[in-house]
Parts: C-alpha cells; structure tokens; sequence
C-alpha cells in the first residue's frame, strides 16, 4: 500500500491579503515559514517519507524543504503540480478582476467548472495534469509514504478526481495553508484518510 501525504504551502502575503496568485513566485511570510516548520515536525513524527515532490514555486519549496531538513530526503521538482496559470488575473484581487470581467469571475465562484480564465488553464486542464502525475507515482512506489507539496487550488482537483467527484464542488472543499491530507492507494483503489488537517499548527 502507498500513502500519500499531500500538503499546501505555507502562508505568503498574497494569501493572506487575497490575490490571485498562479504562477507568480511568491515566498512564504513569516507566518508561512513557522507553518511550515511546524508541519515539518508533524511528518517527521508521524510518516518516513520515501519522497518528496513539490511545486517548482518558492513557496512550495520552502514548505517541502522544511520536511525534507528533517526526513533527510531530497525535493524533487516536478511542472505537474504547479499552481493554476491564473492568465490575465495573476496579481489581481477578486475586486479587480471583476471590474474587467464581472462574467467570468462569476462563472468561476458560481460555475468553476465552466470558468474560463482570460490567457489561462481551466481547472480540468490543471486536473488532468495534476491526476496523470499521482497515478504516475502510485504505479512506481507501492510500499511507502510519499509526500507532495502543492496549492490550494491543485490539492482541491486531487482531491475532487480521487474520490471521483466533480469540479463543480471545488469550492465545497477547503485548504488552509498547511493542511495535510492523507490518501491510501491500494490495487489502483484510492482513499482518502484525513483532509485539510491544521491541528499541528497549534499543537506545535
């Protein structure tokens, strides 16, 4: 049996002011750096990693380079896990874009699998890359724990095509900054353990 311990990164700036992030390379706050110091020695305690994927933002790197210090594991980078290309809306807040495009941010809070971001991905493009990569991984390591750092906006399609539900309920789903999610994988079959776990930012 694989585990797969899928975690967000920590908090940067634009997340705590709200700013539509992507592709830009943001670095964890100081907020950001103590969560995921703190999920570090969460995962240390609790799994032995075999491997670490990440995002090849900073942000997500800070956050999986804090577990890999730790687990004495390397962080390998791969594209597949990437946040969203937010296209035009990259650094804009939600009251910004609207101004520009009140119909297509309202179709992406109300209707988020019909969104279409001006010079973006849609979320089924960013699902199937994000979903090709899990089983890619799930098929080459069946006895371990294998960690993967990503973003809010990737842990949510996981999420959602895993468990075979659709990118209509994106917004049903939460991920806070840090948050562990557990999924097993066993003849191809996947569960979900434990999801949006933030108790060890407290505990820690």
């Amino acid at each position: 049996m694989t585990t797969i311990i899928l975690v967000r990164h920590g908090q940067t700036e634009w997340n705590r002011i709200e700013r539509f992030r992507g592709r830009i390379d943001l670095e964890l706050n100081p907020t950001g750096l103590d969560q995921a110091h703190k999920t570090a020695i969460r995962i240390h305690k609790s799994w032995k990693p075999v491997a670490i994927y990440s995002s090849p933002l900073k942000r997500a790197i800070q956050t999986a380079s804090a577990v890999a210090e730790l687990t004495h594991n390397q962080v390998e980078q791969v594209s597949e896990l990437i946040d969203i290309d937010y296209g035009e809306w990259q650094g804009l807040s939600p009251e910004e874009a609207r101004l520009r495009w009140p119909d297509q941010i309202d179709a992406w809070y109300q209707h988020p699998e019909q969104a279409i971001i001006p010079g973006g991905e849609t979320l089924t493009q960013v699902q199937n890359r994000a979903i090709a990569f899990i089983h890619l991984i799930s098929k080459m390591d069946t006895n371990g724990t294998l960690l993967l750092v990503s973003h809010t906006v990737v842990n949510r399609l996981i999420l959602l095509g895993l468990m075979g539900l659709g990118i209509n309920h994106f917004w049903r789903l939460r991920q806070e900054p840090c948050a562990i999610n557990i999924i097993e994988v066993n003849d191809n079959e996947y569960t979900l353990v434990g999801m949006n776990d933030i108790c060890h930012l407290e505990y820690f």
